[in-house]
């Protein structure tokens, strides 16, 4: 009988790709396949941070996830854990490639929920957006007790301004259309002051702009706003 596969889900970090670790680094330079999210234009961004280790002789499955809000992801994960079963059935080992940390809002948790009750699995952690901003921002986050709250901007108005008012301290992901109601939420509550934009964190494209220059129709998804403790 042919031995099982084991499924990585490997952290690969927010953009730089000497910040992948050493273990991520060794699992993506010696499996037989991997795997990564890509949207609609054909793009990647975990590809894009792993490129220069990834080996001609690797098998590769893109992935396609939608990334609008009208089209649910849920049957495009169960079709990409069907490819991904097909090797790991066979006893080739496949590592997935998610940016920052798999399991802080990464896409391989949809993955895992499908395959890691089949499959030997293991989560290799990566470096988060989140901490990677702060870093590049040159903020600490946080101070002694302080309580850090990991916010989407997806959220409804109401509920968005009842977590950020009693906040010690707060990072706002998933930016990009919703950036406008942020902004306007943080004015009200009197914020605006304190928070800090990024966009791209330590990737080539990184940018750190004034939150109040920033143009709302311009803003990727790949954002966020830090709200370091006072």
């Amino acid at each position: 009988m042919t031995e099982l596969g084991k499924l990585y889900g490997l952290g690969i970090g927010p953009g730089d790709p000497e910040l992948l670790t050493l273990k991520a680094h060794r699992i993506l330079t010696t499996v037989p396949v991997i795997a990564y999210p890509t949207s609609e234009n054909g793009k990647s961004l975990a590809r894009a941070i792993a490129a220069e280790f990834i080996r001609s002789n690797q098998i590769e499955i893109p992935i396609y996830l939608p990334f609008n809000v009208k089209e649910s992801s849920q049957p495009y994960y169960d079709r990409a854990a069907q490819q991904i079963a097909e090797y790991l059935k066979f006893g080739q080992d496949v590592a997935v490639l998610c940016e920052g940390e798999p399991m802080l809002y990464g896409s391989f948790m949809y993955l895992f929920q499908r395959l890691s009750g089949q499959f030997p699995t293991e989560v290799v952690p990566g470096i988060s957006s989140i901490l990677a901003s702060a870093a590049m921002l040159g903020v600490p986050i946080t101070y002694r007790n302080d309580v850090l709250s990991i916010i989407p901007a997806t959220l409804d108005e109401i509920n968005l301004r009842d977590r950020l008012a009693v906040a010690d301290a707060a990072v706002i992901i998933k930016l990009g259309r919703h950036f406008a109601k942020v902004r306007k939420i943080l004015d009200e509550l009197g914020l605006l002051h304190r928070a800090l934009y990024i966009e791209r964190a330590t990737q080539t494209e990184q940018r750190i702009i004034d939150i109040t220059d920033v143009e709302p129709t311009e803003v990727p998804y790949w954002s966020l706003i830090v709200i370091p403790s006072n």
